[in-house]
Order: structure tokens, then sequence, then C-alpha cells
């Protein structure tokens, strides 16, 4: 199944690094709430790469239940609340992104938040899928 998702990238740009700078498609929309990295038992995982992990599974099983994977996720929120540690976890947050979502960047965010919802959340994430 292909996505029918464009890159788009402004000419004389640098090429972002794990990211789009924009993303174009036509289809079904199909949008997630925020995602935390607990599982289905609401056990959270220990440590922010674990639950962003945790988190991006948690988002594909809302999107698979539209047909959608990976490659339909056309745009991403983070929101973190602890950015330097999110800064810091470079290699170890490349290595998850890449198991979880493969070689797909769509356009993405991440913001920084002194808290969640769940108190032991450390990330929650939301996507916007075309299908």
């Amino acid at each position: 199944m292909t996505s029918g998702l464009t890159i788009l990238q402004p000419p004389g740009w640098p090429r972002p690094k794990g990211y789009s700078n924009g993303m174009a498609g036509e289809g079904r929309m199909v949008l997630t709430a925020g995602h935390v990295g607990w599982d289905a038992e609401q056990r959270f995982a220990e440590g922010l790469v674990p639950q962003i992990a945790q988190a991006l599974r948690n988002v594909l099983a809302v999107l698979a239940e539209a047909g959608a994977g990976p490659q339909h996720v056309a745009r991403m929120t983070w929101y973190v609340t602890d950015i330097p540690a999110y800064r810091a976890a470079g290699p170890a947050l490349g290595q998850v992104w890449r198991e979880v979502m493969g070689k797909h960047y769509p356009a993405m965010a991440v913001v920084g938040v002194t808290e969640l919802v769940e108190p032991l959340a450390m990330v929650e994430i939301e996507a916007t899928a075309v299908v």
C-alpha cells in the first residue's frame, strides 16, 4: 500500500534531519489523539526513549484500525517534558524511530511542556495520516 504523500522541500534549503519540512497528500485523513508511552494495561515504559517507542507503537495501532501504517503519517507533534533528555537521546532515538517507523520522516514538531495529564508520562505523540 502506497501513501500518496509528497515531501515538500523548498529549493536551496538544507535537507532536514529526522523529519520533513512539509508533506502534501490526497486521501482520507486519519487523526490520532495524543498517545503516551504506556501499554494496553496502562503500564509505562521506563525512561524517555522506551516511552517514545511505546507511544509510537500506540499511534501505529490506532492508525492500523484505519488501514494506515507509518508510510501514511503526514504530520506528528510530540510533547516532551524534558527537552535536554530528548536532545541527549539522539542516537538511541534514531534507532527506535527506524525500528518502529522505518525510513519515513513526516513533518514534525517537538514541543517542550512542563507536564502531561498522566503524571508518569514523559512524552505524548499525536499524528495525522493520509490514506
